[in-house]
């Protein structure tokens, strides 16, 4: 089970993002007509957002999960570099861009009408070597400040010196994740983790025809490449976590999707501050998967909160319904996440030993008064005493058993 004490510490995480910073701007309006110029829809602008995009977006997420985020990019001498210098500006962000007057600021402009993107443009060309360079420069005179490294590729330029930058970082012991867009993996050799989509995968030749071709295509592309880990984000699929010796699938956490703008920059932020906290990398991407199903539900490039993390978590759990198998102390934490994400706990008690409709809808009415049922189970001795030497019918596991099937308890 996961260790819900870390989500309190994620002020511990230590990031440093390095990769193609950009700006997304949106236009967002009403759209009630076709133009007379041409069949495309005529947008009335009402309001005009900036956000921070591509790797600025995975240290927007870091922050936001109470992490210490550093970041590292490229930006140009104009409008669009000084609008996202003055987000950055405005967020928990240890930001060092490098400034150059050959290219622009890389820039995602969308037009969204009714949470509908009716079109993107973008704005970029590919930085120089010599801004690479720089880059790199940057990199070796900080990042021994931060446990782990995160390196967000969109291959805008940014990253040319990326396999040297990651030399560096694994001789200094430091975790690193990439989130990739190079078809030769073998230039993220000895990164920790990569978390390709499912056509970033097929395009570094990994197979997804079945399950054993993705994970024997994954690990042959892990040891050519020189890379421990795989996370495979497949879309309403949920992710795998492919290494050398195990595999794990995780579901898709999300229920309506509105905007999948960033969320793989969500995952890899969030797997990266679990990780800096002390989570395992099997826990750190169950809940990088929650974090995304959150993120999908939300328009544009949005974060996830620790709040919103523990309230999912807790939804979540016992859906097996083996709560009485969960030690006591956890269970308060649980309950503790709960009240902290605004929640109302209701309780109640007794033996329940032949359970009929009376208690249902007697526990049905306790779950109304608020939001979470925790019900208190009398033991078998406890039951013995009030009911007699013949009773209890059914065991304490059994009782448990039961109870957990109702929808209206949770605890």
């Amino acid at each position: 089970m996961i260790d819900l004490s870390l989500l309190q510490n994620l002020s511990s995480a230590s990031v440093l993002v390095v990769g193609d910073v950009m700006l997304d701007r949106y236009y967002n309006g009403d759209s009630q007509r076709i133009s007379p110029e041409a069949p495309v829809p005529v947008v009335k602008i009402s309001k005009i957002e900036d956000k921070a995009g591509g790797a600025a977006n995975v240290a927007r997420n870091i922050a936001h999960l109470d992490g210490k985020a550093g970041l590292l990019g490229i930006i140009g001498d104009d409008s669009a570099g000084t609008s996202l210098q003055q987000l950055l500006a405005g967020e928990q962000i240890h930001s060092e861009l490098v400034s150059q007057q050959h290219k622009p600021t890389i820039a995602k402009i969308r037009v969204v009408s009714r949470q509908q993107q009716i079109v993107r443009l973008d704005q970029e060309e590919t930085f120089s070597a010599e801004d690479a360079k720089r880059l790199a420069e940057h990199f070796a005179a900080v990042y021994q400040q931060y446990d782990v490294i995160v390196f967000s590729d969109y291959n805008k330029g940014s990253l040319q010196q990326i396999t040297g930058m990651i030399t560096l970082a694994k001789a200094a012991g430091k975790t690193v994740l990439v989130d990739p867009k190079q078809t030769d993996l073998s230039v993220y050799a000895g990164a920790d983790v990569i978390t390709p989509n499912l056509g970033e995968f097929r395009a570094a030749g990994g197979k997804t025809g079945s399950v054993e071709d993705m994970l024997s295509s994954a690990r042959k592309l892990m040891q050519d490449a020189g890379l421990a880990s795989i996370l495979l984000t497949r879309s309403e699929q949920g992710m795998s976590l492919i290494t050398a010796d195990e595999h794990f699938h995780f579901p898709a956490q999300v229920l309506e999707v509105s905007d999948v703008t960033g969320a793989g920059d969500t995952v890899i932020a969030t797997l990266a501050v679990m990780l800096s906290a002390g989570m395992s990398l099997h826990d750190a991407t169950q809940l990088a998967n929650l974090a995304a199903g959150i993120v999908v539900g939300k328009v544009g490039a949005a974060t996830v909160s620790p709040e919103e993390l523990a309230a999912k978590l807790n939804k979540d759990l016992f859906r097996q319904g083996d709560f009485y198998q969960t030690p006591f102390d956890k269970v308060l934490q649980h309950i503790r996440f709960a009240r902290q994400s605004g929640e109302r706990i209701v309780f109640t008690n007794g033996c329940f030993d032949i359970l009929h409709a009376g208690h249902v809808r007697y526990l049905a009415q306790a779950k109304a008064l608020g939001d979470r049922l925790v019900v208190g189970l009398n033991s078998d001795a406890s039951v013995r005493r009030l009911k007699g030497e013949q009773r209890p019918i059914n065991t304490l596991e059994d009782r448990a058993t039961v109870l957990a099937s109702l929808a209206s308890v949770d605890w």
